[in-house]
């Protein structure tokens, strides 16, 4: 199947041939569906704290802040194609839809105006204007989200990036210094750091703290090759393999090199203004405090367990009730010891609106356990789709991780990932039809081996955009209006 030539350019990816003779089994194989039992609701696996236990567990955070090492984690790789898909259809052929009528009529109300409109030339018509905003001129539809203004500000208009340092400064600094970590590609590192050259030291003197900001990007060792329809290796017009990078799944290297003892992960896009952010800071110190209580028991019972003494009750008491993992009847010790001795994650919840994205599942796992999983549509068997759309709750990528186990060590995030999830879907290069394959989603099966506590958050603490036009929303409007 492989020539030396190609062997010496999957070397090059950092891969081996047997991972990528396992790529092409898994176009073959498909993957399993996830063995969804239920959805989990407010009275089963979703936490739904009171006013109270919020302000414990934000003072309990804020005490351990100080002694506690943390990083904001900010997946930021994607460029805003997606953001701008109408306005392309527009400019390219002409398709005039609802959306760009909203746009248009709505066009000062945008924190860009300013910048577009210096930009125009007198007398721009409709069709100028549109691709002024993606095209030469701001360039939108080129650059990623991070890099997009987002916000007016009476002191000047603040791009997506800028907000993620509002917001690290409020909940993510510690002994005086906020560190955020964004995950980019390769092409955009350079806008990323000329924009917090300028910037940085503006918010350094607002908020009187140090910034550590660090860059990733995704690793060519976790590409995957793709194939023709009939699962053979797709090869371009020089003959070469092509190979795609594997989706947000394979930011779990990137976090696993995080050497914090907290991480709070959000995505670039999902930001608001500072007069509506304060249940975002207040939820989140809360996620974080949740997740101190329960690593500092579960760090306990794993020594008490460890000592070879214990009696396995209460263990599996706190399992089940604190750590929403069902055990089997017959669970013994080393099933313990295993449950216990992995990462923990506290994420965020809010109440389905119908927004799209995966929600919140009790799944069946092979050791027996039933435990709590974030899953997506395409996910979930065709039967099981009554399950999903019974959901109260959905994913608003909103998590903060414990990556230290009780030894203070981190752990190799690589290991507690499930290999069977993942995607296939349909792409094209150079008009050519193929397959495209992703790993498995960062906080879907990426994460699936994690001890998972879903916790009820306000619709306030998510403000998505998705599309430009999301940006007229009150959240992403100047006072809210």
């Amino acid at each position: 199947m492989f020539t030396e030539t190609d062997l010496q350019q999957i070397a090059a990816h950092g891969l081996t041939r047997e991972t990528v003779e396992r790529q092409i089994e898994n176009f073959r194989r498909g993957f399993p569906f996830l063995k969804v039992v239920r959805a989990a609701s407010p009275a089963d696996g979703i936490l739904m704290p009171d006013a109270e236990a919020v302000d414990a567990a934000v003072a309990r955070y804020e005490k351990a802040a100080e002694r506690c090492s943390v990083v904001k984690f900010v997946p930021a790789s994607g460029a805003a194609t997606r953001m701008f898909k109408e306005l392309f259809a527009f400019v390219n052929e002409g398709k005039r839809g609802k959306g760009i009528d909203t746009l248009l009529e709505n066009i000062e109300r945008f924190a860009f105006w300013p910048e577009l409109k210096s930009l125009l030339p007198a007398g721009a018509d409709d069709k100028a204007t549109v691709d002024a905003i993606v095209n030469d001129g701001l360039g939108y539809g080129h650059r990623p989200k991070g890099l997009v203004t987002f916000h007016a500000y009476p002191d000047g208009a603040r791009k997506a990036v800028e907000e993620h340092l509002v917001e690290g400064a409020a909940y993510a600094a510690s002994n005086g210094a906020a560190r955020i970590h964004f995950t980019v590609s390769p092409e955009h590192i350079a806008g990323f750091r000329d924009l917090l050259e300028h910037k940085v030291p503006v918010y350094e003197k607002r908020f009187g703290i140090r910034y550590d900001i660090s860059f990733s990007v995704q690793k060519p060792s976790t590409d995957t090759i793709a194939v023709n329809p009939d699962n053979t290796p797709f090869r371009q017009d020089d003959g070469s393999l092509l190979f795609r990078p594997a989706g947000h799944g394979a930011l779990i290297e990137n976090l696993s090199e995080i050497d914090a003892d907290l991480v709070f992960i959000k995505n670039i896009d999902n930001v608001t203004t500072d007069a509506q952010r304060g249940d975002t800071i207040r939820y989140k110190k809360a996620l974080a405090g949740i997740l101190l209580d329960l690593q500092a028991e579960a760090f306990a019972r794993l020594k008490e367990l460890e000592a070879g003494t214990a009696d396995l009750a209460p263990i599996a008491e706190f399992v089940e009730k604190r750590l929403f993992i069902k055990l089997p009847v017959n669970y013994d010790r080393a099933l313990l010891l295993k449950l216990l001795d992995r990462p923990i994650r506290v994420c965020g919840m809010v109440r389905n609106e119908g927004e799209p994205g995966g929600g919140p599942f009790w799944v069946a796992n092979p050791d027996g356990t039933e435990s709590l999983q974030i899953a997506e549509s395409s996910q979930i068997a065709p039967e099981d789709m009554p399950l999903m759309q019974s959901a109260t709750h959905f994913n608003p990528v909103d998590l903060v991780c414990g990556l230290r186990n009780a030894k203070g060590e981190r752990f190799d995030l690589r290991n507690y990932t499930d290999p069977a999830t993942g995607f296939i879907s349909s792409k094209s290069s150079g008009g050519r039809e193929l397959r495209a394959q992703e790993l498995p989603g960062l906080w879907n099966g990426a994460m699936a081996r994690w001890s998972t506590i879903f916790v009820d958050v306000p619709i306030t603490t998510f403000s998505p955009v998705k599309a430009v036009q999301d940006l007229l929303r009150p959240q992403h409007q100047p006072s809210g209006e």
